[in-house]
């Protein structure tokens, strides 16, 4: 299938000659191959050049790979994509660490690069603005994660916000958060900075090329077709931006991704700009009690609008760029300004900047660009099609360290920050629907300024998936939040009673308050005194049978799986360079088939990629279910439902067995991540109603409940066991993030073993701190004060319910000696903790192993 390069001489595509075409090519203005920059690194086809794709030319060919063509269907230097009509807003501070560091390396590169000239980024700062009380507490958090991820920031008055923008109503401001290193970048210039870097070292663009198809051959990409030859390739990245869908079409990949309008119009020029030298002297200013952002244009403001309804775009309808002209479009993402949806906010701005009563709107339209389910990017290499990549669903704001990334993960085989919340593998099959895709794309829009709380939940499409103890759970009246598609109780109505037994508990603040409930308190008590039931079917199972299976496992590891059928062992899987790419519960239940207890979809993918011909890999969630059984009197509960022995003698710790329960045929494993006694049970999904019927029949005696996730969290930190994703990633390392115990260094070769015999002592760890208040509580990400200076930050947080403080873990300098005093921020107050040792309830783990 795919076309072969000629043996000798610089590859060339096929032209339209070759295949009988008549059209001309077009001039390749931007073709600076010559001889002294011979092709080096494999062929690497990019489709798109827009910012991302430019970014990502210029950091290849930096790193040595100069074989880049970057293929794009509009006129170069602006071809009509989302980057040809981008207002240039570079924020830093997000809810998300690697959004942060994107962006701070977008920064960081663009006030590098200049044209003619003229710099590629206007370094004004940025200003967000609190028009009402909640706003202005969110923006003391967001001042928090600007602290944690090292950003400067500081929340301000509001006469400092009019010194800020003179064109305020000052008097309609409470306050406002200022960061001076943020700013505008001009996103066509940069673009064509880097394109002319990349192309000085060999790399080639060619515009008015329209992809119509993708090659590929034993499961890899061979090539690119387009209106004008075929590109032979070992590397394709899709950075096509709202055209993505089309390209992984061809491609036969999903893409995730939703276009949507957005509103955007320029004024005519203000008195009070007037003489204005500069493109923008002032903070890119944000209104987001509005939804709405302002940036100079010498003498005219430009306004952008979140506040309009979703407006989806179609991506494969989208006119080319000609017949978008045609259409009196400017370029194919502009289309024309919807005045009826521009009315409110226009109204909105005038009551902020009194001055534009005075004048009208003199240009808008409504530009087209990429969401997804959640927000992120859409980064990676695709399993199904090797060296097919996507990097999509990139703002600006994250371009140039996406591109980095990206070129970082092509070359080196990894990326130097964490990109597992951007990973294409992480959405479940149940949220890739067109419709599913569509939906939650748009309210991603619709909730652009909003104020998330990090518990809130998606509000539809619900349920999408549910557990087969639904029914059950409904009647006992549990209050459900959502997680990758399944509805997940947090806590029961039907336990309300129980908080009346536990004495006062510390009053809650209003935003630690929301999707909590002293119930959980209540549920967290009867685990540690009784039992409990935990539905903890969301948690991924994959199997692993065959011949080498065994091998293959463990050299994808880090711990010992050389033992006997019925052992389980934790372990974590790591990448080439030592860091955490997951932490996996490997139960051997036979010679040559295990059920792994995973963590995310990219699991599987690993796996799937790493597989011998020996070895089926394969995710068995959806037909399986699980319930925790936990407490001291979990014995008592399950003993008398089956005749196998579940004394701590015959069924030890860490240990799996098959049994019958009643009429229900378990796995059953002595596992515990609450730090109590008990088991999980697994069995298919049609016999689940039964087994929790089964077991809350047997336990009525006992006093059995059900219990939900926000007991669990506490419990699983006061036994400090960790949450990958949360506490640790592919950044970390065992031994500074406290799992060193899963590694064992005298077995056979395993990946990252060779790394982690290299590894420097750590200069960081993951610490345990108490709050020293009681009453205090923390949720996240909060950043941590050592001698009253930004050190680390918060990643789990949760009250402890039987130690009587909130529980933090964060990563802190290493050598903090327990005892040490240090502050969390919290909404810009200072909350007073200590560092304190590990496991912090029964360390002696008598509970457990009972």
């Amino acid at each position: 299938m795919s076309s072969t390069p000629e043996s000798h001489g610089e590859r060339r595509p096929r032209t339209p000659e070759s295949h009988g075409e008549s059209r001309p090519r077009t001039p390749r203005a931007h073709d600076h191959r010559t001889a002294g920059n011979r092709p080096q690194g494999p062929r690497v086809v990019i489709i798109g050049a827009g910012i991302v794709g430019c970014s990502l030319a210029d950091e290849l060919t930096a790193r040595g790979w100069n074989d880049v063509t970057v293929l794009e269907q509009g006129p170069l230097p602006a071809p009509g994509g989302s980057t040809s009509h981008a207002p240039g807003l570079v924020f830093r501070t997000s809810p998300s660490r690697t959004l942060s560091q994107f962006a701070g390396y977008t920064i960081e590169k663009f006030r590098s690069l200049e044209v003619a000239g003229v710099p590629c980024f206007d370094q004004v700062g940025g200003l967000e603005l609190a028009t009402t009380p909640e706003r202005l507490a969110e923006l003391h958090r967001r001042a928090g994660y600007a602290a944690a991820w090292g950003i400067r920031g500081e929340v301000v008055s509001a006469a400092r916000c009019k010194e800020l923008w003179p064109l305020l109503d000052e008097s309609v401001v409470l306050g406002g958060f200022h960061t001076p290193d943020d700013g505008l970048a001009r996103a066509l210039l940069a673009s064509r900075a880097q394109l002319d870097r990349a192309t000085g070292r060999g790399a080639r663009f060619l515009d008015r090329h329209t992809v119509t198809g993708i090659e590929r051959e034993g499961g890899r990409v061979t090539a690119v077709v387009t209106d004008r030859g075929t590109f032979p390739a070992d590397h394709v990245v899709s950075a096509a931006g709202f055209w993505g869908p089309v390209i992984g079409r061809m491609a036969g990949v999903d893409v995730p991704l939703q276009p949507l309008a957005h509103q955007y119009v320029r004024t005519g020029p203000l008195r009070e700009l007037s003489g204005a030298t500069a493109e923008a002297s002032k903070p890119i200013l944000r209104f987001q009690d509005r939804d709405l952002y302002f940036r100079e244009h010498g003498d005219r403001i430009g306004i952008g609008s979140y506040a309009h309804r979703p407006l989806p775009v179609d991506p494969f309808a989208v006119p080319p760029y000609d017949e978008a002209r045609a259409r009196d479009m400017e370029m194919p993402s502009s289309y024309p300004l919807t005045a009826e949806d521009w009315a409110p906010s226009w109204e909105d701005c005038r009551w902020l900047l009194p001055a534009l009563r005075e004048t009208e709107v003199e240009s808008g339209f409504n530009g087209v660009f990429s969401f997804t389910p959640d927000g992120m990017p859409v980064l990676g290499e695709t399993r199904g099609l090797r060296g097919f990549w996507l990097a999509e669903a990139v703002w600006v704001t994250h371009s140039a360290g996406v591109a980095k990334a990206v070129a970082e993960w092509m070359v080196d085989g990894r990326p130097s920050v964490d990109v597992h919340e951007c990973d294409l593998t992480r959405f479940e099959e149940a949220q890739r629907s067109p419709s599913y895709v569509r939906e939650r794309g748009s309210q991603q829009f619709a909730e652009v300024y909003d104020v998330l709380h990090p518990l809130q939940p998606i509000e539809r499409p619900r349920p999408l998936r549910v557990s087969p103890f639904y029914a059950r759970q409904q009647q006992l009246g549990a209050f459900f939040l959502e997680g990758a598609g399944w509805e997940r109780p947090h806590w029961y109505e039907a336990n309300a009673p129980l908080v009346d037994a536990l004495g006062e508990l510390p009053e809650r603040d209003a935003w630690s308050a929301r999707y909590w409930s002293p119930i959980a308190a209540a549920e967290a008590r009867a685990t540690r005194e009784r039992v409990a039931l935990y539905d903890m079917t969301p948690l991924r199972r994959l199997e692993v049978t065959g011949p080498g299976a065994l091998a293959f496992l463990d050299r994808m590891t880090s711990n010992n799986l050389r033992k006997k059928p019925g052992a389980v062992t934790y372990t974590l899987l790591l990448d080439e360079t030592g860091g955490i790419r997951s932490d996996l519960t490997v139960a051997r239940l036979a010679a040559d088939r295990f059920q792994v207890g995973a963590n995310s979809p990219a699991d599987l993918d690993r796996l799937l990629r790493h597989a011998p011909a020996d070895v089926q890999v394969r995710d068995v969630t959806s037909g399986t279910c699980c319930i925790g059984v936990w407490g001291p009197l979990a014995r008592a509960l399950v003993q008398p439902l089956t005749r196998e022995d579940f004394s701590h003698e015959g069924f030890g710790y860490f240990r799996a067995k098959r049994a019958w329960l009643g009429h229900v045929p378990v796995t059953a494993m002595r596992l515990s991540y609450v730090g109590e006694l008990g088991w999980e049970l697994y069995t298919s999904a049609d016999l689940g109603l039964r087994l929790w019927d089964t077991l809350w029949e047997a336990g009525r005696d006992l006093g059995v409940i059900a219990a939900g996730r926000s007991a669990f969290n506490s419990l699983r930190l006061e036994k400090g066991y960790r949450s990958w994703g949360t506490d640790m990633t592919d950044e970390h390392t065992p031994f500074e993030a406290g799992v060193g115990f899963a590694v064992r260094m005298d077995k056979e070769g395993f990946t990252g073993q060779e790394a982690l015999r290299n590894l420097p002592e750590p200069t960081r760890r993951l610490t345990p701190l108490l709050l020293d208040d009681p009453a205090a509580v923390v949720l996240g990400k909060e950043p941590v004060l050592v001698d009253g200076v930004p050190a680390g930050y918060v990643t789990s947080a949760s009250y402890g319910y039987t130690v009587g403080r909130c529980v933090a873990y964060a990563w802190l300098p290493a050598g903090l000696p327990t005892g040490t005093g240090v502050h969390i921020q919290y909404f810009g107050e200072k909350v007073a903790a200590t560092v304190a040792d590990e496991p912090l309830f029964d360390p002696e783990m008598t509970r457990i192993r009972r």
